[in-house]
């Protein structure tokens, strides 16, 4: 039975060193799992497809601030009529 894979976006809290994201974006990769994604500018971390397991891992890092799934955001407007 394989692992269950997911597209995940893993975020460090904005005081964590850059040394200590590396070493855990190579720690995905060492699992199997691919990075896709860096993010530095609004916040640390990156997004990647990994082993759900990988995840379960990552949730007890103490320099992580959340861990979402990654997915496709579309936005949807509605046209109102105002005065009618």
């Amino acid at each position: 039975m394989s692992a269950k894979t997911g597209s995940y976006i893993v975020v460090f809290k904005p005081d964590t060193p850059d040394h200590v994201i590396e070493k855990a974006a190579k720690d995905v990769e060492a699992s199997g799992g691919k990075i896709g994604h860096r993010y530095d500018s609004t916040m640390k971390g990156f997004s990647a497809t990994v082993p759900d397991q990988v995840i379960t891992t990552f949730q007890a890092h103490e320099n992580l601030d959340y861990i979402e799934a990654d997915g496709e955001v579309t936005a949807y407007a509605k046209s109102v009529g105002i005065g009618k």
